[in-house]
């Protein structure tokens, strides 16, 4: 059994707004399961309306796609939320998070790695986001007339504090506030799409974007929705058993879909009328001053709703890898790592550009892994022993010595593929220049999942209930 589970807090307390929670990856009992498939929706809506989004956009166009080509690529990266709301339907069934259930893909111990590294993206895009809310609000400072180094480092107190608190509180204040803050959020972004789009130069470029900027604005647009895989089912494990997966996939797809598709089309728009590659200061040059300081605010915003889900999905992490804390004490490892990275990204200015770079780099591993984690889910029919995913050696995921052999040899074949077609800023692969600059990583996910199916197809069956 895991000590995290051990170690929960002697009153576990109830799922509510503005109160503590006290489960972590233990199962959800069905008495406590609460809420509705449309609660999915506000969660991946507001998470999703963030500048990154507008950034992601512009690079398609930085690529050498033109308008309509961008665009286009924007709307495929969109529809892969519809995967990854789906593989919440095991948060449904289980009552435990993303990580615990992929444990019947991997093996507990053969789990373990992805879920390090997992913990390590988490926390390196809430320091990107971080960094990104902090610079809007020092920018909003600086235009009051406030100056120096003291409005920079309130700016980061009030964006953790802002992120924190929130995380702290847990899973239903975690969705109290994405859907208040969508509201505003939506609002503001719908002035900006009114600024942006009216403008956008439509018209093809003189040199087409070629294979190179085909596959890089695809990599880019899929990378957003991807890095969500290892969490979906962390905000769908209180939803009571008989959830549909109908409704909790469109729910869920819908959010994700429309906030990072209109960002992404405003990104788009942006780039073709002005230079982003300072894309705030780009964006911003667009508006017109009254909307400027709002526009900043949405910034904020923005990063600091998507940084929360990052950091909460952190602390069940943790408790996976085997802190024997309770979830409300685990998150205080992961913002303590997050503060400690943000000042380090606002005051040594190659930490930031590094830590991006690695990031970008670790597609190799998290594709693959996605591509092994929803074939096994296909093949159980996202049916699983709810005991065993906690049971350790005594479960039936221990499979050999904790590591099951179709999914390490799944995992590593489709690492193998990824490694070989990666073009990266740390990394290019020996097959990049053969296949004319292609950047096929995410590819490492079809890959992986094929090997999978054809080596568990006849040993993986769903649970029975």
């Amino acid at each position: 059994m895991d000590r995290a589970l051990q170690d929960r807090t002697a009153v576990v307390g109830r799922d509510e707004v503005f109160q503590v929670e006290g489960h972590g990856i233990d199962p959800i009992p069905d008495a406590e399961r609460h809420g509705g498939a449309k609660d999915l929706f506000w969660l991946w809506f507001g998470s999703n309306l963030t500048f990154t989004y507008v950034i992601n956009g512009a690079l398609a166009v930085a690529f050498g796609l033109s308008f309509w080509q961008a665009t286009a690529v924007v709307v495929v990266g969109g529809l892969a939320f519809f995967a990854i709301s789906a593989a919440g339907l095991g948060g449904v069934r289980t009552g435990t998070a993303t990580l615990v259930i992929s444990r019947a893909a991997f093996g507990v111990r053969g789990n373990w790695p992805a879920g390090l590294l997992n913990w390590v993206v988490s926390i390196g895009y809430t320091i990107v986001n971080t960094v990104v809310g902090t610079l809007a609000l020092e920018a909003f400072l600086a235009d009051l007339g406030w100056g120096g180094g003291l409005p920079r480092a309130l700016a980061l107190a009030i964006t953790l504090t802002m992120t924190f608190a929130v995380a702290l509180w847990g899973h239903a204040t975690v969705q109290f506030a994405e859907r208040w803050m969508a509201y505003a959020l939506a609002a503001g972004f719908a002035g900006l799409l009114v600024f942006v789009l009216p403008g956008a130069d439509t018209a093809a470029p003189a040199a087409g974007p070629g294979a190179a900027g085909w596959s890089l604005a695809f990599v880019v647009m899929l990378a957003g929705p991807f890095s969500y895989l290892p969490m979906p089912a962390d905000y769908t494990r209180y939803l009571p058993r008989t959830t549909s997966l109908t409704a909790l996939t469109w729910s869920g797809a819908l959010g994700g879909f429309l906030s990072s598709v209109a960002l992404g089309v405003a990104g788009v728009a942006a780039a073709t009328q002005t230079d982003m590659t300072d894309a705030v200061a780009g964006a911003e040059g667009l508006l017109p001053g009254w909307f400027q300081p709002l526009f900043l605010a949405l910034v904020l915003g923005g990063s600091v709703t998507n940084s929360i889900i990052t950091l909460y999905s952190s602390s069940l992490n943790l408790q996976v890898l085997g802190i024997p804390w309770s979830r409300a004490r685990a998150i205080v490892i992961s913002a303590a790592v997050t503060a400690l990275g943000s000042l380090g990204a606002l005051f040594l200015t190659d930490f930031t550009t590094s830590l991006l770079a690695f990031l970008s780099l670790l597609i190799i591993v998290f594709a693959p892994w996605g591509g092994v984690f929803l074939a096994d889910m296909v093949l159980r029919r996202c049916h699983y022993d709810s005991t065993s995913l906690h049971a350790g050696e005594r479960g039936a995921y221990w499979y050999r010595a904790g590591w099951h052999p179709a999914g390490m040899a799944a995992l590593l074949s489709g690492m193998l593929f990824a490694a070989l077609t990666c073009d990266s800023e740390l990394w290019t692969g020996p097959l990049v220049a053969p296949l004319g600059g292609a950047d096929l990583t995410l590819l490492g996910a079809a890959v992986s999942a094929s090997v999978y199916v054809l080596l568990a197809r006849r040993a993986v069956a769903p649970a029975r209930p």
